[in-house]
């Protein structure tokens, strides 16, 4: 039990009707989660508006509503308190309830289109293998210390934040890794935390059904440094040409990293094979099992993160060394007959393109690169003619087929990528909106030593469509798909 007004610190409180001096059994923002003495935060969201549930929320027991609208009707021995935003004071009532668990281990927030997952997961394992205790809050799971938890969000939101940073505390996590999308920053889901720092990753087309245009994606990326204590760190890959504008406004220590320009931590690249990369990374070779350019980006940022946390450089090459592929990122298995297939998350134009671009600088061109992609559904429309675009410009053949057409027609989506297609490609393209057919397909007609790249799904084991998730997993698809086709 805490006590309101101690949960409210650092909340921008407009008005309070009844008392802050009650005791509070927990905090919800789902009415359906709501119980006897239970604060409930109003929030309003993309679907439903928790002001419509407050009602609700006072029959099932709460005794305290934050709401950023107060409602006409106020019911007598409830407390209301009407706050600027409710995102914003769900984040800091988070943090107190929890008693700020960020302050009590070292955080490091990621942020950027591409190599978030990448980054947060690789940190994890390397500080782990560095014999500490490791937390991660990613996309792909939520960890504490040994023990995983399932994630939702790549950012969760401000209570589930605080409640694992709680769980890592009791089990005396010293580090913490988390992905912090731009949903989340502009949701203040991340609001009343204490980063030690911050990496910028880069920034490229997404999320414009959800940010009003690109400028905005950006500056709300950058809103994530600008408000770092100038006892952190940023770490941004000024390649990327949004990389200095990151570092600008910013109180926090200063740190770059590139593979092109003149930065902190640099990298050239030696050696780049299906079986890894030689990497010359501030005048030391290093080798990784970590494919393609795109990761020698993010080896440079885990190299120049880990440094800025205290470990030696020699201890941080040996660990990078030993890394393991991330799951759904350019995860790839070779069948019986030489058939290369590549499964990642790929689901944005620049990180098709730099995947696909991966595989053209390996392969010998005597060989087929088949292209399995979609788009989602409900998501920024406006990349699905780039994705077309860039899959049957730089693959010897493509298969457009569904990716988590939720509530929109799949063969619409197909049809939009369509138009992206330039005249001279058409003829390698093909659509098949069924995935399991469509990857299917890809398997019968590659032969030996062809490649097979099943882009956009990555590490999700399902397809969302209208409104339900059925099991699907690109990996073990295309493995069984293959072992049958070899019988």
């Amino acid at each position: 039990m805490k006590v309101l007004k101690d949960i409210l610190y650092k909340v921008t409180i407009n008005a309070v009707v009844g008392s802050t001096s009650i005791f509070i059994n927990k905090i919800e923002f789902d009415s359906r989660k709501v119980a006897q003495e239970d604060v409930f935060v109003a929030i309003t969201g993309a679907v439903s508006n928790g002001h419509d549930f407050i009602e609700k929320a006072i029959e099932k027991g709460a005794n305290t509503i934050v709401c950023e609208t107060l409602p006409e009707n106020l019911q007598e021995g409830v407390t209301y308190v009407e706050v600027a935003n409710s995102n914003e004071a769900l984040a800091f009532m988070a943090a107190n309830f929890y008693e700020h668990p960020s302050q009590n281990l070292r955080l490091v927030g990621v942020t950027g289109t591409n190599g978030k997952t990448t980054v947060t997961s690789l940190l994890y394992q390397l500080f782990k293998n560095a014999g500490y205790k490791v937390g991660l809050l990613s996309t792909v799971k939520i960890m504490v210390g040994d023990t995983e938890y399932k994630a939702t969000h790549t950012t969760p939101d401000s209570l589930s934040i605080n409640y694992y940073l709680k769980l890592m505390n009791d089990e005396g996590v010293e580090f913490c890794f988390m992905e912090a999308s731009s949903h989340g920053i502009h949701q203040s889901r991340i609001e009343g935390l204490k980063f030690e720092g911050g990496i910028f990753t880069n920034l490229s087309h997404d999320h414009l059904d959800y940010h009003s245009s690109f400028a905005e994606y950006r500056d709300v990326k950058k809103s994530f440094f600008d408000v770092l204590p100038k006892e952190a760190f940023v770490l941004s890959n000024i390649d990327d040409k949004n990389g200095l504008v990151m570092l600008q406004n910013t109180q926090a220590r200063k740190y770059t990293y590139a593979l092109k320009n003149y930065a902190d931590y640099r990298a050239q690249i030696l050696e780049n094979e299906f079986s890894g990369l030689l990497l010359k990374v501030n005048d030391n070779e290093l080798w990784t099992r970590l494919i393609g350019s795109f990761n020698a980006y993010n080896i440079l940022a885990i190299y120049g993160a880990a440094e800025l946390l205290g470990l030696e450089k020699v201890e941080i090459l040996r660990l990078i060394s030993e890394l393991e592929n991330v799951s759904g990122r350019f995860q790839y298995l070779i069948s019986e007959n030489k058939i290369t297939a590549i499964v990642d998350y790929a689901h944005t134009p620049d990180a098709l393109k730099n995947v696909l671009q991966t595989v053209n600088n390996i392969r010998t061109n005597n060989e087929q690169l088949i292209t399995v992609v979609g788009c989602g559904g409900d998501r920024d429309k406006t990349k699905r003619p780039k994705m077309a675009h860039i899959a049957s410009a730089l693959s010897t053949k493509v298969i457009f087929t569904s990716d988590n057409p939720r509530s929109e027609n799949p063969e619409t989506i197909i049809q939009e990528m369509e138009e992206g297609v330039e005249p001279q490609n058409f003829k390698k393209t093909l659509s098949i909106t069924d995935r399991k057919q469509a990857i299917k397909t890809a398997c019968q007609m590659a032969q030996s030593k062809d490649i097979i790249l099943i882009a956009g799904k990555g590490h999700e084991t399902y397809q969302e469509i209208n409104g339900e998730r059925f099991d699907f997993d690109d990996y073990k698809t295309v493995n069984e798909l293959l072992k049958q086709l070899q019988k």
